[in-house]
């Protein structure tokens, strides 16, 4: 009863649901964040020490720009007990940062589509080791979902193997209003019960829990391989001088086209060529984007994810730089 939740997602965004709710029920405060507010990172570690707040609940994206320019050291943070996080990778390289400055906090990754909320939870070290590249395992299924892992013949998979992760409970919605169709796609029934398609591919691994691989619809084939955009980026997040990743694939004559779209962590851009010898370095050949662009700021949903559609629409109307 004495937490104070901060509440910075929208309200159309499904993690205010944990917001709103969870402190109705155990008597808690919930601190509203107004919208100009919300996007401000420099200004959001002083609201958090004005207002206390024990329970940090956001996207990756807002705390990692808090710690790069919020300054966090030099604002009382020690009433935070919990920092949770979710909705999109949190990069190795800034959650690293943030850690080691706030390294008093426990710290969650939560993952969960709209359709069934929080469905599963990690752990997260206060100490990230400096060669930890890969994001941390999105955990085991929370107690109130059952989860599945399914091929593509909706086969259950091993441990160690790759599938289609599906789940089934009370959080889980009752379907898509007047889209049978969608709905027919999206479920399956499987011992007597309704499963989701999360439509997100996960690896289970026996101490870990789920190891997050991406969506499927952002895995593209190329050259006779199949790419997860998402590990481009992930591999592209070690550049020093980068700040945010995005990569969409275009269709091409002569095959799948891949753009990275990148900002730099400081008015000092990394060159063209030497993000393409980065990516020589870290990348298998047949991964290396055909092309960058750099931009100021990446676009954003008004949830705080990466646009991928506004990037893919800005890729129809220029011509790549590189």
């Amino acid at each position: 009863a004495e937490d104070r939740f901060s509440s910075h997602a929208p309200f159309h965004f499904d993690l205010s649901i944990l917001d709103l709710y969870v402190p109705l029920k155990h008597g808690a405060s919930v601190h509203l964040i107004g919208e100009d507010l919300a996007q401000n990172p420099r200004r959001l570690p002083h609201f958090i020490a004005e207002q206390r707040i024990t329970v940090w609940y956001s996207a990756p994206s807002i705390l990692g720009m808090m710690a790069q320019f919020g300054k966090l050291d030099s604002n009382d943070s020690s009433s935070l007990r919990l920092v949770l996080f979710a909705g999109e990778v949190f990069p190795v390289k800034h959650l690293r940062l943030l850690v080691g400055l706030w390294s008093h906090p426990t710290y969650y990754n939560l993952y969960g589509p709209t359709e069934t909320n929080v469905c599963t939870f990690a752990k997260i070290p206060t100490t990230i080791p400096d060669d930890r590249t890969e994001p941390y395992p999105i955990g085991p299924a929370c107690s109130h979902c059952d989860d599945l892992v399914l091929d593509a013949d909706n086969t259950p998979v091993a441990d160690g193997e790759e599938g289609l992760l599906y789940m089934a409970g009370p959080s889980v919605f009752g379907g898509y209003w007047n889209r049978p169709e969608e709905n027919a796609s999206r479920f399956i029934e499987r011992d007597g019960r309704r499963w989701y398609n999360t439509g997100d591919v996960v690896r289970k691994e026996p101490h870990e829990g789920y190891i997050y691989i991406g969506r499927r619809d952002r895995m593209v084939k190329r050259r006779g391989y199949r790419i997860e955009l998402g590990e481009i980026e992930t591999a592209l997040y070690r550049h020093k001088k980068l700040r945010e990743v995005g990569t969409i694939a275009r269709a091409a004559q002569d095959g799948v086209k891949i753009l990275a779209y990148v900002s730099a962590q400081t008015s000092e851009r990394p060159s063209l060529v030497d993000l393409k010898a980065f990516s020589a370095q870290v990348l298998p050949s047949y991964m290396i984007p055909d092309s960058f662009i750099i931009l100021e700021r990446l676009p954003r949903t008004s949830t705080d994810k990466i646009d991928y559609q506004a990037l893919t629409r800005s890729a129809t109307q220029q011509t790549p730089v590189l």
